[in-house]
């Protein structure tokens, strides 16, 4: 298994974190928290280079491993 570092999240990409691991897309997170749909995206892409993932699903499942969610 790689070395495991532990990961750093904000609040606000917890939040968003715990809304993509419920499947929600990117619009609809942007919706419910009055924000961009790019500024989602662009947490989105913060947390994949923190969890050093290619996608949403290798993160959520990381992010289970490392009991973040």
């Amino acid at each position: 298994m790689e070395d495991v570092k532990t990961i750093s999240l904000t609040k606000r990409e917890l939040t968003i974190l715990k809304e993509i691991a419920l499947g929600r897309t990117s619009p609809q997170i942007a919706e419910k928290f009055g924000l961009s749909p790019e500024t989602v995206k662009w947490y989105r892409k913060q947390m994949l280079d923190k969890f050093a993932a290619t996608t949403s699903a290798e993160m959520i499942r990381k992010a289970l491993e490392q009991k973040i969610l």
